[in-house]
């Protein structure tokens, strides 16, 4: 039996709150030390509806580099604009545990930026600026 990690202790507390649903997916984030990788997923129907990574190929013709803040908020930018382009502008954000800084602050900002709509759920993560 392995020791739980303080992340994947506030992980299991933020997915008792949240759920995404085809109005408004979850957007999971998950950080690796080379890369980043964000899905938008319908927990009601278990489908991934977008998936975009700093490991795709297409991606890393822009990125040199995914594991630092420049290629999270590029990585941002081209996550919102394959999310508009299937319909999805609102999400509830899900950092997955991560603290809110750094290279999750940075693809967060950048989703905004490019009109994502985050919702802002009680007792979990608040996001300045987002609406709802």
């Amino acid at each position: 039996m392995r020791k739980i990690t303080g992340r994947e202790r506030r992980h299991k507390k933020i997915r008792k709150k949240i759920s995404g649903t085809a109005d408004r997916p979850r957007m999971v984030i998950h950080r690796s030390p080379k890369n980043l990788h964000v899905q938008l997923v319908d927990d009601m129907a278990h489908k991934t509806l977008v998936s975009v990574s700093t490991s795709n190929p297409d991606v890393r013709t822009q990125i040199a580099y995914g594991g630092n803040v420049k290629a999270a908020s590029s990585l941002g930018a081209i996550f919102a604009k394959k999310s508009r382009e299937k319909g999805i502008t609102r999400v509830v954000f899900d950092r997955s545990g991560y603290m809110y800084h750094g290279r999750i602050k940075a693809l967060a900002e950048a989703a905004i930026k490019e009109g994502i709509t985050f919702k802002k759920e009680k007792g979990v993560h608040k996001l300045d600026g987002a609406k709802d």
